[in-house]
């Protein structure tokens, strides 16, 4: 019997981990992947978490995370503009963060599961049973749910957002590449846009966002990014200029931006499987980091009785949708004005002239620091 079993060892899988192993629980993680690997996954953290991260233990550091203080944004035609972060953020591979994170977690006592997937998970008489492709059930008090954007989790909960369109693929390298440290750059293109920022060991991460219609025009990425990504002469003269340090680029498919709920099934949702904020916003794993703390700390609560599951239930639930629905929302309607070729030119040209409004989009969509007493 385990106080916790979390599923999937993303940023919100780990820090759950982390955060309830310390407080004394006893905590497994199951995740279908061995440490270290790669992610699909922008790579830049707002600094409203970083004092928080620097709490647990994490040398942001000793790690080489870059230090991002502007942002820079540009249209399908090469319309430009740039402002400042007013609270900046890191630029960190989710290769060498997870890992990391993953080194404490073991630290602290967190079991390991690894190279394993779940396959179902059953409440019943008020506790879990959560059982394994390789025929292994854990029982447990709860569960915490942190696979991802999309799973065969979600598809056997029957949960409302795999009914609705997933159209988006995302596409990551790593690169080395000219391009300023202290600088994220969102370069936009037909039915789509890309991140490059730095990251550590003078990398950058080159991460973007676009249909599975593009692609399947297309045919393959190659062909694809040559023919729209291209039309950008921003993103042209990156993937010409830059030394690609993959063989082949990270993909993943079916993204979708539906609204989801935090608690399923009485399973706690934490990071991308609670909602995913658009990549337009770059704060995917602040709201990851924020949320897992949220959970741990509720999820500590009932543990110790102070809380009943209804109590914790209910107050996550609301706890979540006050730190994140508004940004979700937000991000689901900024990403609108974006994509379309004649709405994204109107769109930084209006941006750029209105800096004020820019900064009030980004200060919308990112929160405040985490408090670390």
């Amino acid at each position: 019997m385990y106080d916790v079993v979390i599923v999937g060892g993303g940023l919100a899988g780990l820090i759950s981990a982390l955060e309830l192993a310390r407080a004394g629980h006893a905590v497994a993680l199951v995740e279908r992947k061995t440490y270290p690997f790669h992610k699909v996954c922008g790579e830049y953290v707002s600094n409203e978490v970083r004092p928080y991260i620097e709490s647990l233990g994490v040398d942001l550091r000793q790690l080489g995370a870059a230090h991002i203080d502007y942002l820079e944004v540009t249209s399908p035609t090469g319309r430009q503009l740039t402002t400042k972060l007013d609270l900046g953020g890191f630029g960190i591979s989710r290769y060498n963060f997870d890992l990391a994170l993953y080194q404490l977690g073991l630290d602290e006592g967190v079991n390991f599961l690894l190279g394993k997937s779940v396959e179902e998970v059953q409440f019943t008489h008020d506790q879990f049973s959560v059982t394994l492709n390789d025929g292994q059930v854990l029982a447990a008090r709860l569960v915490i749910g942190a696979f991802g954007k999309r799973s065969k989790l979600d598809k056997s909960m029957n949960r409302p957002f795999m009914q609705k369109p997933s159209p988006y693929i995302g596409v990551k390298y790593h690169i080395r590449i000219d391009f300023p440290t202290d600088t994220i750059a969102l370069h936009n293109f037909q039915a789509g846009y890309c991140g490059l920022s730095a990251i550590e060991e003078g990398k950058y991460c080159l991460c973007y966002l676009t249909t599975r219609q593009n692609l399947k025009q297309f045919g393959n990425i190659p062909a694809m990014e040559q023919a729209v990504l291209w039309q950008n002469p921003h993103l042209k003269a990156v993937f010409e200029r830059a030394e690609f340090l993959y063989e082949k680029p990270e993909v993943i498919n079916e993204i979708s931006f539906a609204a989801k709920k935090a608690v399923e099934n009485h399973i706690l949702m934490a990071g991308d499987s609670a909602g995913l904020i658009t990549p337009l916003c770059g704060n995917g794993m602040a709201m990851a980091i924020h949320g897992a703390k949220q959970a741990s700390d509720l999820a500590t609560n009932y543990l110790r009785g102070t809380l009943t599951r209804a109590e914790l239930e209910e107050k996550y639930q609301q706890a979540w949708s006050k730190l994140f629905a508004r940004r979700l929302w937000i991000g689901r309607t900024v990403q609108q004005l974006f994509g379309s070729r004649w709405l994204t030119e109107i769109a930084v040209t209006t941006l750029g002239a209105a800096k004020p409004l820019l900064r009030e989009v980004i200060r919308q969509t990112h929160g405040k620091i985490i408090s670390v007493t």
